[in-house]
């Protein structure tokens, strides 16, 4: 290795090392901490109850607009009624506004080691008080599983049917969200708010 090489390295190690040491992390407090998996479990089962609706009235790639339209609206209406901000995020994103952020990425990717290592992804979560913006905020997660029904869109590419891989790829031209199987983690339901004491 040259010594512009080691030069370059260097400072990227240490600012790692540093930032290691700086963060810590603290428990939410207990009341949002119920808030928050309460509102992880319902609105996923919501959006799989429209989904399966329009899956049975449209096929899949009529039902894709779940996820594109339904899903996000979802999100917003739950955010309004609740205070939480809501979003779903993905290490391999259909939606281009579905790129983690680097809490959630660092969530995702410690998802998918658990996961690796025999964890059942339905139970996984994480929850910490985090400062941001001269802000303490309560971040959680939960990761979600990819159901059987979400396979339909996906799921191997070659496995897909011709009407959704025309809509998908109209819809989403950078489309990373195929080539799950049942249970793999697709991404995460990501909640935030800011800390009340």
């Amino acid at each position: 290795m040259n010594g512009i090489a080691r030069w370059h390295k260097a400072p990227l190690a240490l600012s790692a090392v540093l930032l290691a040491s700086c963060a810590t992390t603290t428990a939410p407090p207990r009341a949002q901490l119920d808030e928050a998996r309460a509102i992880a479990a319902r609105v996923p089962a919501n959006l799989l109850t429209v989904l399966s609706t329009e899956l049975q009235s449209k096929g899949p790639s009529g039902a894709i607009e779940v996820c594109q339209v339904k899903a996000p609206e979802m999100a917003r209406n739950a955010s309004a009624q609740t205070g939480w901000q809501i979003r779903r995020a993905s290490l391999r994103n259909r939606n281009p506004k579905g790129v983690p952020d680097a809490w959630e990425r660092a969530t995702l990717e410690e998802f998918d080691a658990k996961q690796a290592a025999g964890a059942d992804a339905a139970t996984l979560e994480r929850a910490e008080v985090v400062n941001d913006g001269g802000m303490q905020w309560v971040r959680y997660a939960k990761a979600l599983p990819t159901q059987p029904l979400c396979v339909q869109c996906h799921g191997p590419v070659d496995q897909l049917g011709p009407g959704v891989q025309a809509k998908l790829a109209a819809l989403y031209p950078d489309d990373r969200g195929t080539g799950y199987a049942p249970g793999q983690i697709r991404g995460g339901l990501f909640l935030k708010r800011p800390v009340q004491r």
